[in-house]
């Protein structure tokens, strides 16, 4: 399910592009916002901005303009931006920082579901080639991520049990809340002590979670209906 921001001052823009998306991406979380601002506060890990290049506040005052947001949002963040302007001028600068697209005003339908078609195959292949450094005994090391089974809390460290690896398990620092971020949508935390790739499960009851390499995860109780959803929602995408 794509999380998709949609950030303009001009509130009809606002909900025209939000009809788009929803059209052309009918499983897509909108949130709307009508500041740079106000976009930069919101704590949400957005897959693509749509964002407007010559914003204002609503009540009409200047503020951080689409250019200036975007470069605040790349102090943190590599999320994938389609700029919306109505000056061609803009084109240019707006790869400075790294835009996957731009689209003119008055945005095209058919033009904006072919730049929205690319950023969802791209997102999927960045999915499929999204990779972990991790540091383990000593070395610096990538782990792609569809080579994880399940991740797991050992004494403050994280088992990471993979496949097509030199070894079956590497140990590392990291905070399971940190790596859950990290390896976003494809991964469920079953239970506090656990990170499963929905991707290898095998089978599932009430309380375990066997993945394809036969061990068992846990899975609390009050994550059994989440779990049941997110797995769904995978099996739904993959199929």
């Amino acid at each position: 399910m794509p999380k998709i921001a949609i950030c303009d001052d001009e509130q009809p823009i606002r909900e025209y592009l939000k009809s788009l998306t929803e059209k052309c991406i009918p499983d897509s979380q909108v949130r709307l916002f009508g500041s740079g601002e106000a976009l930069l506060r919101d704590q949400t890990s957005f897959d693509v901005i749509l964002l407007d290049v010559s914003l204002r506040g609503e009540d009409g005052n200047q503020t951080l303009n689409g250019m200036e947001t975007a470069r605040k949002i790349r102090e943190t963040s590599n999320v994938m931006i389609i700029f919306v302007t109505a000056f061609k001028e803009y084109v240019f600068e707006g790869y400075d920082v790294g835009a996957f697209h731009y689209l003119l005003k008055p945005v095209d339908e058919h033009k904006f579901a072919e730049v929205m078609q690319r950023a969802m195959w791209q997102l999927e292949r960045e999915k499929e080639e999204m990779s972990l450094l991790i540091k383990a005994d000593g070395s610096y090391m990538e782990v792609l991520a569809k080579n994880i089974l399940y991740a797991e809390n050992e004494a403050r460290k994280i088992v990471l049990h993979t496949k097509n690896m030199p070894e079956s398990s590497y140990t590392f620092y990291e905070k399971m809340e940190v790596l859950e971020k990290r390896l976003g949508e494809g991964f469920f935390r079953s239970h506090r002590g656990f990170l499963v790739n929905l991707r290898e499960v095998y089978k599932y009851d009430a309380t375990t979670i066997q993945m394809k390499n036969g061990d068992k995860v846990y899975l609390a109780k009050q994550k059994y209906n989440d779990f049941v959803t997110a797995y769904m929602k995978y099996l739904r995408s993959a199929g």
